[in-house]
């Protein structure tokens, strides 16, 4: 079973890929009963005729039983400004969540998609003490689709023709796109651009300028988390940056940042090492002295 805390929109948009793709049963759990309940109404009718899946919304926890994943897409409200807005009460309410899910799934893997995402894996695995490789953050791999849509863009070229354009760091203003290891078309993107500066830029505040048009992002945010789910569930292997508490991987330790991963059936088999030039070396550092800030600022 797929449990998804938070019925939003982007809870609802991940269940929806989870059910119209036959994945596995899925359960919504939210404070509002009732929105639960009727995002899963609305849903089931997006249930593939060949499935022997169901989809069901609840406000209780206990319904966690038995859950192999365990997606958290909850928040406190909405932020405008920051994704560290409101980031004492976000981090009270993922303590709070992650004591339900200790007592009633404390197996299964836990995918965080709220914000501020690199803090609140953190401090999720702490109060669960679950292993590091089962609490994955997922962010790192939407800001990387962000990355090659930009470098796309910037180039006229097709997605298609982009490879190994990653993001790591901070899911916010200090995340840092890898230029160094991109090819376009086999050919170093070095080669076609003067400048990393613009690109970045405009990755880092990618969120800013889709909130200029809708309220906030949702469908890749989605997309990027049920690849996750994906893989885990079809015993698949991927590829991709998340979210991860660091034990030295990096130079770093006590910190969660998006690095380089493999994830398989059992979560994160792997913290993948890849090269950095010099520039991308000092940008991941600060960027972990930002979140570690962030961390040590919590009074809840």
């Amino acid at each position: 079973m797929i449990s998804i805390v938070g019925s939003g929109r982007v809870g609802s948009s991940i269940a929806f890929l989870c059910v119209s793709h036959g994945l596995d049963d899925v359960l919504l759990v939210n404070r509002d009963r009732k929105k639960a309940i009727g995002e899963a109404l609305d849903i089931a009718s997006a249930i593939p005729a060949n499935s022997k899946f169901s989809i069901s919304g609840t406000d209780d926890y206990s319904r966690l039983s038995g859950s192999n994943v365990v997606v958290i897409a909850a928040s406190v409200s909405m932020y405008k400004k920051a994704r560290t807005e409101n980031i004492d009460a976000q981090v009270k309410m993922i303590k709070e969540i992650a004591q339900q899910i200790k007592k009633y799934c404390p197996s299964a893997i836990v995918l965080i998609v709220s914000n501020p995402l690199d803090v609140l894996t953190y401090f999720f695995q702490k109060e669960t003490n679950f292993d590091r490789f089962k609490v994955i953050g997922i962010a790192s791999s939407l800001d990387s689709s962000r990355f090659r849509y930009y470098i796309s863009e910037t180039l006229s070229v097709p997605q298609s023709s982009i490879s190994n354009a990653i993001v790591l760091g901070e899911h916010g203003d200090s995340m840092v796109p890898v230029f160094s290891g991109v090819k376009v078309g086999g050919n170093p993107l070095f080669s076609m651009i003067d400048t990393r500066d613009v690109i970045t830029e405009n990755v880092r505040n990618y969120w800013k300028k889709l909130r200029n048009y809708k309220s906030r992002s949702q469908f890749g945010i989605a997309k990027n988390t049920f690849d996750v789910i994906n893989s885990i569930l079809q015993k698949n292997n991927l590829e991709i940056p998340v979210s991860v508490v660091l034990n030295g991987e990096y130079g770093e330790s006590d910190v969660a940042m998006g690095v380089p991963v493999k994830i398989d059936q059992n979560g994160i088999s792997e913290i993948q090492k890849i090269k950095l030039d010099d520039t991308e070396s000092s940008s991941l550092k600060k960027s972990s002295a930002k979140i570690r800030t962030l961390i040590q600022s919590i009074h809840t």
